[in-house]
């Protein structure tokens, strides 16, 4: 037959998921000896039986019933009895910790006729206690708002003339009393307590329980356990106090007893805000034995887990009890710095470390941060597409964003950016788009720049003629102070407090340790100098994606591309084609100069040509007006005919190669004479070339043939050897299927996960995730966002298929991934299983990916 009740004795910690988190740790406690007052746990299976037949059956009724008169014998005290009672909490305990979303039911138990027997040790401590249990049995078993009795309880302060609730006189707390029993009839104990297991399993699922669920991606099914533990009073005199501490400093650290305590009262009272906690040191001042055995206690805690804690705790009359122990949640900088210290103290081993530090969270320490100890004022939030913080006048126009950016401080606030609006981004200290999501232009380009940004914030509205930014009722006009918040999302009116980012000499030595033990090479999307130098600072072995469309967009290349275009003869169009030549060669030079003996992957050129081109709609508004002149009139009909449906299945990637060699030959001869050039200056330059959007085998090796013949008349004429490779990417499922093909022209694959990922669900990425993807996740159709983390049933298997098919083919070929993908934890972990070698991600990204591949190697010993 199955139990359902476990006293803590009968427990331990690995039993969490049947006994939930705070009964394991309780059973645990117990077992090694630490002051726990005594208990028993309903088990979590119990909850979901519950939902099931909509009620608690009769094995379950008498389980606990034996259970209690169990816990009598064991604290020699009754349940119900007047004279010597036995008073015990109902506590919510899920296998997970979900601090403060579930419900809890202190001094269960109590009756008029047990009040008046504790009553005769201490009056004022009698009837206070039996206020509290009235006001949280009526509140959350009965659901009659807490305001009703709050309203009870000021009165009586104001009549009283006291401040503090502690101040009530014993007449005072009487009343509280009388009139509370007006509200909530008492039932008897044994009633109360079947009430309250209830209302704690039906807590499981209240609104902030669900929602807490959904935000931290928490299973629905596990249920809660409900501890049932004998009470011990903080609120008996000043030898009595409650408290929460925490074995180290959970912002900073800092190897110390943190927390803070209230002298007289019990632990609602530091939950809910009433009184102001003082820190925990100045316990000394009043119980310095405790003080010094709670320290002892924490850190034997501590030691037993070899992890942080956050630990209750009531002392009652002087006796130290813990009430709960978990698993301390910390800030990022705070869990780095705990695991370097605890491998020091020779706590846990290098690769314990390593796991223990969420490697998404490093996002928090390479950006400035908003103090969230600060009062803010949060007008909107959207999408956290690029981390950090940001502070900023309002200006909506890029072109004054460029000029005014290099004095200001600017956030460059948009409809959705474009590439025609990098220069206005690159000078901006944060961007904010209403359109777009977490892969849109914005967040790729700001990720890859370091800078803030929120996308996709549709809760506001912008009045381009009058330049404002509207936030429901809410006006900021231009030159008006915000700050973005690209870490949480968060747009917030003014200019908010910001913390300084550090890498940290802990987070040096962990990175250290998590390169000495990781299989897969991490490299980032780096096409500028600025991206290469922030790279190799992160740690990058070298550049897995250059994209030489973002070179073509600089303010003096983009009316070269855009002639290059235009040309009506080959002639023209090779005129420009050299100009440009010389541009990117110099582009090239800088990136082989900072890479110094470093692989750099150039991508050759991806996106459409009409892309480099102005916006058609804005050209048809004008022709419409007749204000075209008869240069705008030719680049009209030009962009009209490049224009096309679906652009991202379109003339574009290796395709334009096809149909314009010149081109990619262009591309291919300056990456090639930039490592002449610095190899003749005694380093090391080591080009990688990459074809993009590659979808039939005859397409490469068209292309390949030309491009090879002309670098090796090059490297004859300068008699020189570079070590160049060259590598497809795979975008499309067809270059899936294909792979083995591909695998055997290139030195290097690389899945572009982003585009895969489009084609794979066809889906139109920004259009998809401003309309549809955040409801398909809030819903549940979606477990994850498949542009944040790698799809594995769709995306991952024709992953899966295209390795195993290129192995065979070619087992040297390097397999790699570039995508966004490639800096996201989860994604990282599973491109291991399936083989891949390396990662690249923007170079902010660059500390998560080095710890994530490291985890993804221990996980696999």
């Amino acid at each position: 037959m199955e139990k359902h009740v476990y006293f803590f004795e009968e427990g331990n910690k690995e039993m969490k998921n049947l006994l939930g988190n705070k009964g394991a740790q309780l059973a645990e406690m117990s077992r090694i000896g630490i002051p726990v007052p005594p208990g028993f746990v309903i088990t979590t299976k119990t909850c979901v039986e519950y939902f099931k037949k909509k009620g608690l059956d009769d094995e379950v009724v008498k389980e606990i019933k034996n259970a209690i008169k169990k816990l009598e014998e064991k604290t020699g005290k009754r349940f119900g009895d007047a004279e010597n009672p036995l008073l015990v909490s109902v506590r919510s305990g899920a296998p997970i910790s979900m601090p403060g979303m579930m419900d809890t039911i202190l001094n269960l138990g109590l009756t008029d006729e047990v009040v008046e027997g504790l009553a005769k040790i201490n009056e004022w401590f009698a009837y206070d206690t039996y206020r509290r249990f009235i006001q949280m049995f009526g509140n959350i078993v009965m659901g009659i708002p807490d305001k009703k009795f709050e309203d009870i309880i000021e009165e009586i302060k104001k009549e009283e003339e006291v401040k503090l609730d502690q101040e009530i006189s014993v007449n005072g707390i009487k009343k509280i009393v009388e009139k509370f029993k007006e509200i909530v009839e008492v039932p008897p104990p044994e009633k109360q307590l079947f009430m309250a297991v209830e209302a704690v399993f039906n807590s499981w699922n209240n609104e902030r329980a669900i929602n807490y669920r959904r935000i931290n991606n928490l299973p629905e099914d596990i249920g809660t356990g409900v501890v049932i533990q004998t009470m011990v009073f903080g609120n008996l005199g000043n030898d009595s106090c409650t408290g929460i501490v925490f074995t180290r400093n959970p912002a900073n650290g800092e190897k110390m007893l943190y927390g803070e305590f209230l002298i007289n009262a019990q632990g609602e009272d530091i939950v809910a805000g009433k009184r102001t906690p003082m820190p925990i040191e100045k316990l000394k001042e009043y119980m310095l034995d405790v003080y010094e055995e709670l320290e002892r206690t924490a850190k034997r805690i501590e030691e037993h887990y070899k992890d942080v804690q956050d630990i209750e705790f009531t002392v009652e009359r002087k006796k130290l009890y813990i009430l709960q122990t978990r698993t301390a949640k910390r800030s990022a900088r705070a869990a780095v710095k705990i695991a370097v210290d605890m491998v020091n103290e020779g706590i846990i081993s290098r690769e314990e470390a390593i796991m223990r530090v969420d490697a998404s969270s490093l996002d928090q320490l390479l950006h400035k941060q908003v103090d969230e100890n600060a009062e803010l004022r949060v007008i909107a939030t959207g999408l956290p597409a690029s981390p950090g913080a940001a502070v900023g006048k309002v200006i909506f126009d890029p072109d004054e964003a460029a000029v005014r950016g290099e004095n200001e401080n600017i956030i460059l606030v948009r409809e959705e950016t474009s590439p025609d609006d990098i220069h206005g981004v690159a000078k901006s200290k944060g961007i904010l788009t209403l359109k777009g999501g977490m892969t849109s232009h914005a967040a790729v380009v700001s990720r890859g720049m370091g800078i803030p940004c929120v996308a996709g914030c549709e809760e506001l509205k912008i009045d381009e003629k009058n330049e404002v930014l509207i936030a429901g009722d809410i006006k900021i006009h231009k030159d008006e102070y915000i700050t973005i918040d690209g870490t949480t999302g968060k747009v917030i009116i003014g200019k908010a407090p910001l913390i300084e980012a550090k890498f940290s000499d802990e987070l040096k030595t962990l990175l250290k340790w998590a390169d000495e033990i990781r299989g897969m090479k991490v490299m980032a999307n780096a096409d500028t100098p600025q991206d290469a130098r922030k790279a190799i600072e992160f740690g990058a072995e070298g550049i897995g994606l250059g994209r030489t469309e973002h070179m073509f967009l600089k303010p003096d290349r983009l009316p070269l591309v855009r002639k290059m275009i235009l040309a009506d003869s080959r002639e023209e169009r090779m005129d420009a084609l050299e100009k440009l030549e010389e541009m990117q060669k110099q582009d090239f030079i800088e990136l082989f100069e900072i890479m110094d003996g470093k692989h750099v992957t150039i991508r050759l050129l991806d996106p459409p040509l009409h892309e480099f081109l102005p916006n058609y709609e804005e050209l048809f508004e004008k022709k419409c007006r007749g204000e075209m002149s008869a240069d705008e009139e030719k680049i009209f009909e030009r962009v009209k005919k490049l224009r096309e449906n679906n652009p991202m299945l379109g003339h574009r990637g290796i395709r334009l190669a096809v149909t314009y060699p010149e081109i990619y030959e262009m591309q291919a001869v300056a990456i090639i004479k930039a490592a002449i050039e610095v190899k003749k200056r005694g380093k090391n330059p080591v080009p990688c070339i990459e074809f993009p959007m590659v979808s039939e085998i005859n397409e490469l090796k068209t292309v390949k043939e030309k491009i090879e013949k002309r670098i090796k008349e090059i490297l004859e004429e300068e008699k020189v050897d570079i070590n160049y490779t060259m590598g497809a990417m795979i975008e499309l499922p067809r270059a899936c299927f294909i792979a083995d093909e591909i695998a055997r022209e290139v030195e290097f694959i690389s899945f572009g996960t982003n585009d895969l990922t489009q084609a794979t669900f066809g889906y139109s990425r920004d259009d998809a995730e401003g309309k549809f993807l955040r409801y398909y996740v809030d819903k549940k159709i979606l477990l994850t966002d498949p542009f944040q983390v790698l799809d594995r049933k769709g995306v991952g298997e024709l992953m899966k298929i295209a390795i195993k098919k290129a192995k065979k083919a070619n087992e040297r070929v390097d397999i790699a991934i570039c995508g966004e993908h490639g800096g996201e934890e989860n994604s990282i972990k599973y491109c291991h299983t399936i083989g891949v070698d390396i990662t690249s991600c923007s170079p902010y990204r660059i500390p998560i990916a080095r710890l994530a591949a490291a985890q993804a190697t221990i996980d696999e010993q």
